[in-house]
């Protein structure tokens, strides 16, 4: 947990998407159909929208605020809320100043315009409360918990993003991929989303991984999918901690983009039982510095393989193995 030297607003702070409104040529404005932003999974999906000539889309925000951020007597003054669109992959940000709607100050709202040119992939949308504590203005005296996310691309406003399965044959395939042609698959992570490229011309791969198959074949096609997404874990994570962006002070901090998903998702694995930011500190520590990075990889390694499921995986391939076996010797 990150100490502050002021006095911050306890309490949560909540943001809500109301509407989202398309703009396109001529000045043609369109709403966004609400099934395209889920309030639960707080994420906009722009790739639904029904036209493909919007330049901007304009956001509807409310924001609810502890009450104790305007009551008379407190810590602070100037109190104002402020949303804030970054995407890492553009290093875009947008920053608008929320408007009170009510006389108590819980309650804050406004717009928010997103410019097509300016995005490429998934932007995060954040709140901060801020104001003047002990008189030096603008301190962020609290924030949202979560992140929603803004979508360009995706028709479903999943917070998980699905893995790109890109078949090629690497003999014949794109340049890069032709030096790996002796192996099953290759994890691409230098994309907006990572990608894994199956080799066609591994003989019989294409069939096990996609295919139904007998019951053999089924207990490999797990295990060999387990594998495989444990590859994937770990060339992510190592992809995520590879470059982080940092603060003055030397404090790392998380991606906007899948990366960050990674680690959050990671993190309480490799470095168990602290808070996920002191963990990417951790992390960031020992990747940077003359020793410790090595000692952390047994921890990626099972932070990858719990979440591939290699341990349930092979626990089936086991048992179903044996039972086989005793059915063939009955």
């Amino acid at each position: 947990m990150r100490a502050y030297p002021y006095k911050r607003l306890p309490g949560a702070v909540s943001l809500r998407v109301k509407a989202v409104r398309l703009l396109g040529p001529a000045d043609v404005r369109e709403d966004l159909d609400t099934k395209a932003f889920s309030v639960v999974e707080q994420v906009v999906a722009l790739g639904q929208a029904e036209r493909d000539d919007w330049e901007s889309a304009r956001l509807k925000l409310s924001v609810t605020v502890p009450a104790k951020a305007t009551e008379p007597g407190g810590p602070w003054s100037d109190v104002t809320v402020v949303a804030v669109l970054t995407e890492g992959a553009t290093n875009a940000r947008t920053t608008v100043r929320l408007a009170p709607e009510t006389e108590g100050g819980r309650e804050w709202a406004g717009f928010l315009e997103l410019w097509r040119t300016d995005h490429l992939d998934r932007a995060a949308l954040t709140v901060h409360v801020v104001a003047t504590v002990d008189g030096v203005a603008g301190r962020v005296i609290a924030g949202s918990d979560r992140d929603w996310f803004i979508d360009l691309t995706a028709d479903s406003p999943l917070r998980e993003r699905e893995l790109d399965v890109v078949e090629v044959g690497f003999a014949k395939g794109p340049e890069w991929l032709r030096p790996f042609q002796e192996v099953p698959w290759v994890v691409d992570t230098s994309g907006a989303l990572p990608a894994v490229h199956v080799n066609t011309d591994f003989e019989g791969i294409t069939d096990l991984v996609g295919g139904e198959g007998a019951s053999v074949e089924s207990l490999v096609r797990e295990l060999l999918l387990a594998q495989m997404c444990t590859d994937v874990w770990t060339a992510v994570f190592h992809t995520a901690v590879g470059d982080l962006e940092v603060e003055d002070d030397g404090a790392p901090l998380f991606p906007h983009d899948w990366r960050g998903e990674v680690l959050r998702e990671m993190l309480p694995d490799v470095v168990p039982d602290r808070p996920v930011d002191e963990a990417l500190r951790e992390v960031h520590r020992r990747r940077t510095e003359t020793s410790g990075w090595i000692d952390l990889q047994p921890r990626i390694h099972y932070a990858a393989t719990r979440r591939a499921e290699v341990p349930k995986a092979l626990s089936t391939t086991i048992h179903g193995l044996a039972r086989i076996n005793r059915e063939n010797d009955a």
